[in-house]
């Protein structure tokens, strides 16, 4: 019987490939190039992660949350439009917190309430005058609610074809029902007062949600 054959083949095979390792690493590009894949692949998981980690808040006395991660509407459908007729003489006052803003703008759009300080989630519109003013739709949709929540004041919620909702809060004379269809700038209510923001007097308060969070409303806004 003869004696079995040393295993020379594999070991010549992995000699070459050895060799060609060497090869491939003594060459002046090889580390760089190595380098910069390796910092590519690390760069996009971080990115992967941030964007899925968002920032939320969680509003007192409602199980929404605010983003700051948004996309814009499709620019060819209707457009929105502040909830507010141009002849109300109502001007937006306190804005949507925003993380990527200044200290000095984020903390202008503080709500403080019971010894502490929220993030505000919409945009605030009121007179000068503290009169109250017509509050119209933003976009033409379906009523989806109208109730009076002891925090936020009576409320409105409009659900739009671009899977956007526009939500009216610290209401007055509401005038428009669960299922109803609504066009774009017709009266839905009157502005009025809440406690969640005692000192803004008689405002609007506004929101644009997607999914179950409050998104930055000036990118929708035209």
């Amino acid at each position: 019987m003869k004696p079995e054959k040393p295993n020379k083949p594999i070991q010549m095979d992995n000699a070459k490939q050895g060799i060609r390792w060497k090869r491939l690493f003594a060459k002046k590009w090889a580390f760089p190039a190595i380098y910069l894949a390796a910092a590519a692949l690390i760069l996009t998981v971080v990115w992967l992660y941030q964007n899925a980690q968002e920032s939320r808040v969680t509003k007192p006395g409602t199980d929404v949350q605010i983003s700051h991660n948004t996309v814009p509407v499709d620019q060819k459908a209707e457009q929105m439009t502040a909830p507010v007729a141009k002849t109300a003489d109502a001007d937006a006052q306190m804005g949507y917190y925003d993380d990527t803003s200044s200290a000095k703008v984020k903390e202008k759009a503080l709500v403080k309430y019971a010894n502490t300080y929220w993030p505000h989630s919409g945009i605030d519109y009121a007179r000068k005058d503290g009169k109250s003013f017509d509050v119209i739709a933003a976009l033409s949709g379906k009523v989806i609610r109208v109730e009076h929540n002891p925090l936020v004041g009576q409320q409105v919620e409009i659900q739009h074809k671009n899977g956007l909702i526009t939500v009216y809060q610290s209401l007055t004379d509401i005038r428009v029902k669960v299922g109803q269809e609504v066009k774009q700038g017709d009266v839905i209510a009157q502005a009025g007062r809440n406690n969640f923001e005692k000192e803004a007097g008689v405002h609007l308060h506004f929101e644009v949600r997607k999914g179950n969070q409050s998104v930055q409303p000036e990118l929708y806004l035209k």
